[in-house]
């Protein structure tokens, strides 16, 4: 227990020393490379920079991340596959990703309200099917409010968190509490 609590020290003053854009930084850079643990970096924020301002490099570090990994799958689906796919196989992908553009969009927050939903996936297969930007956006900013919060409070591994009836409850409120949100926002700005 000892070594745990000098790691988190001495990781919380490291962060700490490389101030607010290096918090952000570790934050944003998870959104591209999905080994990285964003439990563990937005903890760190929490601890280094105390409750609210760590929720909050950690809620704009992701929000902003998300979106440009959305961008730049964009791009690719647009640029590179009808250069390097003939349009018969384009087709048969594009059926796929249909699929997956039709989620609704209080479906969608939900999605991105799990904390253990791959982030980068759902970045990538939104970029991919070419997902309406606003809708994207939109679920990005609600859904993520609520899984930085999550790891902010908990702070704990992905096993402890599922088997801590705390973390549970926790967990079933920010989905009824993301879902009702995204039904007031998709219906105020008509998003879908």
């Amino acid at each position: 227990m000892d070594i745990i609590n000098t790691i988190i020290e001495y990781s919380t003053s490291f962060i700490s020393t490389g101030g607010i854009l290096f918090g952000f930084f570790i934050v944003f850079i998870e959104c591209f490379i999905p080994i990285l643990p964003l439990s563990v970096f937005v903890a760190l924020n929490v601890n280094a920079f105390g409750f609210f301002i760590g929720i909050l490099i950690s809620w704009l570090a992701t929000s902003l991340g998300s979106f440009l990994c959305y961008l730049l799958f964009t791009f690719i689906e647009e640029k590179v596959t009808e250069k390097l796919l003939n349009k018969k196989t384009i087709n048969k992908i594009q059926k796929g990703f249909d699929k997956f553009n039709k989620i609704t969009f209080s479906g969608l927050v939900l999605i991105i309200t799990l904390p253990f939903t791959p982030s980068c996936l759902v970045n990538i297969l939104c970029g991919l099917t070419r997902m309406k930007k606003e809708k994207f956006i939109a679920a990005i900013l609600i859904g993520k409010m609520f899984t930085i919060i999550f790891w902010g409070y908990i702070g704990k591994s992905i096993i402890e968190s599922i088997t801590d009836l705390k973390s549970i409850i926790f967990i079933v409120m920010a989905l009824i509490v993301a879902y009702i949100i995204s039904k007031i926002i998709n219906k105020k700005f008509e998003i879908e």
